[in-house]
């Protein structure tokens, strides 16, 4: 069965809802959530999107994207979404949002209002190979240039993070998963 993704506005308020397919072939703006998980030396865990999705196939990412389903918490959805598709849980942070709609492949568009969470795993996914073919853990200073070098490699949204969100900032969600109190530390 296909899923219902819940259509939003540029203030993520629910509009209505559409078929999954239907959003990305029309361009449809829609909630969706990626998830950055690190480990305790600060490296990303990142995944290659299996051959099996319909679209942006063998690319590498962040470590887990979804949809909400309809009535379920963007959160809750997040910690769904990490077992499914890594075979992780561990408490999840969200630490900013991105509205974007980029062209992806299979002549679809992906329209999203993407909640970005952060969290430490503690230990070795266990990736779905209908979600993911590989994974590994990098350096969060090797991305900004694996994703100059290779663009082609990765996802729209990946790349289009790295580039609304400096590379100190992403340091700062690792720390903020490594020192949940520092937190509400004064920057």
């Amino acid at each position: 069965m296909e899923e219902t993704l819940i259509l939003v506005d540029e203030h993520d308020c629910e509009t209505g809802s559409a078929q999954k397919l239907f959003v990305h072939q029309q361009g449809l703006r829609h909630r969706a959530f990626s998830i950055f998980i690190f480990d305790e030396q600060g490296r990303l865990l990142m995944q290659r999107r299996a051959m099996g999705k319909y679209h942006s196939q063998g690319l590498w990412t962040n470590t887990c994207c979804g949809h909400p389903r309809l009535g379920e918490q963007t959160h809750a959805a997040a910690q769904r979404r990490l077992f499914e598709e890594m075979g992780l849980t561990c408490p999840l942070s969200k630490v900013a949002s991105l509205l974007y709609r980029e062209q992806v492949s299979n002549q679809l568009i992906e329209h999203e209002f993407d909640h970005l969470f952060v969290g430490l795993g503690g230990t070795p996914p266990q990736a779905n190979p209908d979600e993911a073919m590989d994974w590994r853990w990098l350096p969060l200073s090797d991305i900004p240039r694996c994703i100059a070098a290779e663009p082609e490699s990765y996802t729209v949204w990946f790349c289009r993070i790295f580039e609304l969100y400096p590379l100190a900032e992403l340091q700062r969600w690792y720390e903020m998963v490594l020192h949940p109190a520092s937190r509400h530390a004064p920057r």
